[in-house]
């Protein structure tokens, strides 16, 4: 059995949990990196809370920075995404094998014959010819009505 590291899974998800912190490791998917204000151009939040959405990022060891001179070039690193993605495929597995036992189970036991209905020749009776159906009894009566 797989053993998995709690606390860096728990941060893994966290950083994955909010969707500008994804939406920021999508732009750096593609790239081999891109300066902090670069990253930030797409978004309408300033500077400093998108360097707060990276240092979940980076604290979760999802995004490395490195700093040349001003400029802060963040990468992507997908490390700690493989062990979540192989914690994830765990139960990936257990539901494939439950609906595969439950599809098996479907097709080896047909339904049973249904009796076919009686079929008249007279034409069923109207609904205008039922009895009428009587409005419920309350409970309790009415209270008083207070005037305005």
């Amino acid at each position: 059995m797989v053993k998995y590291n709690d606390r860096d899974l728990d941060r893994t998800f966290a950083a994955l949990s909010d969707p500008t912190r994804r939406a920021l490791l999508a732009r750096l998917s593609g790239r081999d990196a891109l300066s902090v204000s670069e990253l930030a151009e797409p978004f309408a939040m300033s500077l400093p809370a998108v360097m707060k959405h990276l240092d979940v990022l980076s604290d979760a060891g999802l995004v490395a920075r490195e700093k040349t001179g001003r400029v802060v070039a963040c990468r992507l690193t997908a490390k700690p995404m493989e062990q979540a993605m192989d914690w994830l495929n765990r139960y990936q597995r257990f539901w494939s094998d439950n609906f595969d036992r439950l599809a098996a189970f479907v097709e080896e036991d047909p339904w049973p014959n249904r009796q076919p209905q009686p079929t008249s020749t007279s034409a069923p009776a109207s609904p205008s010819r039922g009895a009428s159906a009587r409005a419920s009894k309350r409970s309790t009566p009415r209270g008083h009505r207070r005037k305005t």
